[in-house]
C-alpha cells in the first residue's frame, strides 16, 4: 500500500539513470508484466482512499509505460466497482509489452474508453500518467490540452510517478513557461505517487510545488544502484549534559555588517541577525565584529552578544560566521579570515568578494589540507557567480552545482532555495525536505548562517552542521503559526 511520505524521515533518492537500472534488474527477477501490475494496483488503492466517493475517475494515460501503470488502475477500479475513464493516446499495435498487456486487462474489465476528457465535479479525480522519468520534452498538443484540463478542473489531482512535464531528476518543468503558470503550484487537492524509487527533482526546484503531498510505493524492491542523494534526516535531540559550561559550546564570531556614513551605508542588522541566530542556536558566547566606520556597541535586544573589532578577535579559536552584510569591506579582512580560522561559515558578501578573486579561492580551497573546517551558503546566484555561470544553470541542475562547488572547494555546500541542497566532498548530496516560501523574505539567510555557526562552534564537523542547522530553519518556518508574520528577526 502507498504511504505517505514524513519529512522525519531521510530515504535515499536514484535519480533516472539509476531508477532504470533498478528496474531492470527486479524486472529479470519477477514474472511478465510483473512491475506494471504491482505499480497499477498501487496507484489505483491510493486513488480509492483519496476518492472514496468519486463518481468519475478519469484517468489521462500516455503511449508509453507511464500510461500502462493508468491502464492497469483503471482495470483494478473497474473490478472495484468505479467508473474510471481512459483516455488513452497510445494504441495497441505501438505499445511496449507491458502497457500492451495492461491495456488487454483494462478492455477485458470493461473499462470505457473515450476521445476526450469527462467533466469532473469536485469529489471526482482525475490520475495524470501521461509522462514519466523518460520524457525529454514538454508535453505538447493533446496531452498539454489533457493537462491545462486538469490543472484548472475542481476535482482531485493525482500523478503517477511524477507530474508530467518535470525533470525527475532536476525538479524543473521540461517547459520553462511551466514555472510560473499558476496551476502547477501545490494546493491541498494534489498528490504524487512515486513509484520503485524516489526521484531528487521531487524535492528540489518546482518539484516541492509540482508533487504537492508526496506518496511512495517501492513495489516491493530493494534497490541495487547507489542512490543519487538522499532526504535530509531530522537532527536527534539529545541533552546537553549537567556537567558542561559556556566553553563547552564554543565561541562564535559574526565579522560584517559594514557601515560607511559617507556612503549612507548601514547594513549592521544582518550581522546582528547572524550573530542572535548563534547565540539562540547554543553557541557559549558570540562576539560580533561589525566592518566600517559605525555601528552599535551594544544589542539592546540581545545584550548577551560581545562586541570586538577584528583585530581584537582570537580568530584561532573562533568559530567565524563571514560575510552578513559584509559589502566591499568584507574584502580586506578575508585574507586574514581565510587563512586564521579553523571554522568558518562563509555567507553574502564573502561569496561575491571570493567569487571575483582568484587569489581569495585559492586561499578557500587550501582550507581543506590544513584542517580548517568551512561551510559556504550560497543562494543561486551567489552560486552562479562562484562557478561563473547563469543563474539559470545552477537552477536547471542544483545537485550538480552543489557538488562542483564542494568538490572544487573542498568544503560543505549549503545551496539555498526550494529543496535547499548540502553537499560535502566524499558523500552523496542532501536535499532538505523542510521549509517553505515565508523564508523567501530578507535576513532569513543570515539567520541560518549564525545557525551552522553554532553547530560548527559545538564541535559538529561542516556536513552534519549544515544539515543540522538547515533541517531546522525550516522546520521552524514549517511549525510558524500561519497567522503570525514571519521575518528573520523573529525566527532567531
Amino acid at each position: 500500500m502507498p504511504r505517505l511520505l514524513s519529512p522525519l524521515e531521510n530515504p535515499l533518492l536514484h535519480d533516472t539513470a539509476a531508477t532504470r537500472l533498478i528496474e531492470q534488474a527486479a524486472a529479470l527477477q519477477s514474472p511478465p508484466h510483473a512491475l506494471m501490475q504491482r505499480a497499477g494496483l498501487a496507484v489505483a488503492r491510493l486513488a480509492l482512499a483519496l476518492a472514496p466517493h468519486a463518481r468519475t475517475i478519469w484517468i489521462a494515460c500516455g503511449p508509453g509505460n507511464n500510461g500502462g501503470d493508468g491502464l492497469e488502475a483503471a482495470m483494478h477500479l473497474r473490478h472495484w466497482g468505479l467508473n474510471p475513464v481512459v483516455t488513452w493516446l497510445g494504441n495497441a499495435e505501438r505499445a511496449p509489452d507491458d502497457a500492451r498487456a495492461s491495456f488487454a486487462r483494462a478492455r477485458g474489465a470493461g473499462v470505457h474508453f473515450a476521445d476526450e476528457p469527462p467533466l469532473l465535479e469536485a469529489d471526482d479525480l482525475c490520475i495524470d500518467a501521461l509522462l514519466g522519468i523518460g520524457a525529454a520534452r514538454a508535453p505538447g498538443g493533446r496531452m498539454a490540452d489533457w493537462l491545462t484540463r486538469m490543472a484548472v478542473s475542481p476535482a482531485l489531482r493525482l500523478a503517477v510517478d511524477l507530474p508530467s512535464g518535470l525533470n525527475a531528476d532536476t525538479g524543473e518543468w521540461l517547459a520553462p513557461e511551466a514555472a510560473s503558470s499558476g496551476p502547477h503550484i501545490r494546493t491541498p487537492r494534489h498528490h504524487t505517487l512515486s513509484l520503485l524509487t524516489l526521484k531528487p527533482g521531487l524535492f528540489t526546484a518546482h518539484g516541492r510545488d509540482a508533487c504537492g503531498t508526496l506518496w511512495f510505493d517501492d513495489l516491493g524492491v530493494t534497490p541495487t544502484e547507489p542512490a543519487t542523494a538522499r532526504l535530509n534526516a531530522p537532527p536527534p535531540s539529545a541533552p546537553r549534559p549537567h556537567a558542561s559550561h559556556k566553553g563547552t559550546w564554543g565561541d562564535v564570531a559574526v565579522i560584517g555588517g559594514e557601515s560607511d556614513a559617507a556612503r549612507g551605508i548601514a547594513m549592521c542588522g544582518a550581522a546582528l541577525l547572524a550573530a542572535r541566530a548563534a547565540l539562540h542556536g547554543g553557541a557559549g558566547r558570540v562576539y560580533v565584529s561589525l566592518l566600517g566606520d559605525a555601528g552599535p556597541m551594544l544589542d539592546m535586544t540581545a545584550p548577551e552578544l560581545m562586541f570586538r573589532r577584528i583585530d581584537a578577535l582570537e580568530l584561532q579559536t573562533l568559530t567565524a560566521v563571514c560575510g552578513c552584510g559584509g559589502g566591499e569591506a568584507v574584502r580586506s579582512v578575508l585574507p586574514q579570515v581565510l587563512k586564521t580560522a579553523p571554522r568558518l561559515v562563509l555567507d553574502a558578501d564573502a561569496l561575491n568578494a571570493i567569487a571575483v578573486d582568484a587569489v581569495l579561492q585559492t586561499a578557500l580551497a587550501n582550507r581543506a589540507p590544513q584542517g580548517q573546517a568551512t561551510v559556504l551558503t550560497p543562494h543561486p546566484l551567489e552560486a552562479a557567480r562562484l562557478l561563473a555561470r547563469p543563474t539559470a544553470q545552477i537552477q536547471a541542475s542544483r545537485l550538480a552545482a552543489a557538488h562542483e562547488l564542494a568538490q572544487r572547494f573542498q568544503c560543505a555546500v549549503v545551496l539555498k532555495g526550494s529543496g535547499t541542497v548540502i553537499a560535502a566532498p566524499g558523500h552523496i548530496p542532501r536535499i532538505n525536505p523542510t521549509g517553505n516560501a515565508r523564508l523567501a523574505t530578507a535576513g532569513t539567510g543570515d539567520v541560518l548562517a549564525g545557525m551552522i555557526g553554532a553547530q560548527l562552534a559545538a564541535g559538529s564537523d561542516a556536513l552534519e552542521a549544515a544539515s543540522t542547522a538547515v533541517w531546522r530553519h525550516g522546520h521552524a518556518a514549517d511549525i510558524w503559526p500561519r497567522e503570525t508574520p514571519l521575518t528573520a528577526g523573529r525566527l532567531c
